[in-house]
């Protein structure tokens, strides 16, 4: 058997690390582009009258598709940055209460644009240690998955339960389908009919797998049910 040439697999090895910087960078770009459409057009529905403009619904649809996009595309970035042990994770005391207001107004433009309103419950002074933006990320895309399948409501809760921060996005939509509440998270793949791919959850596994506290570690799970009657995404972290 012939030894394999060293100088061969380096050069492979370093295509491969150029090919995969290349392509985190172009993400980046892409990521800042569509995050520049997405104020835009956020800005352009808080001037417009719903009832006078007849293209208002269209341009709606257009912003929560934007947002998907933008969020899938700081998802692989990310994902990216942890896998490369670029990204520095650093939790920090964060006020829940504040957290809450942050997501309604990062949300507000879109939640009203498509008539649904969103309740938020949390203790005014509870503190928790958390990554904000990592933990921000996870719940965003909640939130807008929540959008695309509610009737007009969803609930963001916070609460502190066993000495574990218990966070809830729930709606009032037909709940998750049994497949995917029944499917282990190895199992969720591409879905071609509704064209979910499983990034999101992947990442918000991946998000609170990271939060450690002693011998415990943040947990994800998806229920039906709740408050509202529809789906239920879980984010725990210790």
């Amino acid at each position: 058997m012939l030894d394999q040439n060293p100088t061969a697999t380096m050069d492979h090895t370093s295509k491969e690390a150029l090919l995969s910087h290349f392509l985190a960078s172009s993400v980046h770009d892409m990521k800042n582009s569509v995050g520049m459409l997405s104020a835009s057009l956020e800005k352009l529905l808080g001037e417009l009258d719903p009832q006078a403009f007849a293209a208002y619904q269209e341009m709606a649809h257009m912003l929560f598709e934007v947002r998907r996009v933008n969020g899938n595309l700081t998802q692989l970035l990310t994902l990216y940055k942890l896998g490369e042990r670029l990204y520095p994770f650093d939790p920090q005391a964060c006020s829940i209460a504040q957290c809450a207001l942050e997501l309604e107004s990062q949300n507000r433009a879109l939640l009203a644009s498509r008539g649904i309103t969103l309740y938020l419950e949390r203790p005014d002074e509870l503190i928790w240690h958390f990554d904000e933006d990592l933990v921000n990320g996870v719940l965003n895309h909640a939130i807008n998955n929540a959008i695309r399948y509610t009737h007009d409501k969803i609930r963001l809760a916070f609460a502190a339960r066993e000495g574990r921060l218990e966070i809830r996005v729930e709606d009032n939509g037909a709940g998750y389908p049994q497949a995917l509440l029944a499917a282990p998270a190895a199992a969720q793949g591409v879905n071609f009919r509704s064209g979910s791919t499983g990034l999101g959850l992947h990442f918000a596994r991946e998000v609170a797998s990271l939060h450690r506290h002693r011998e415990q570690q943040g947990t994800l799970r998806l229920e039906n049910g709740g408050a509202l009657g529809g789906g239920c995404f879980i984010l725990e972290l210790p």
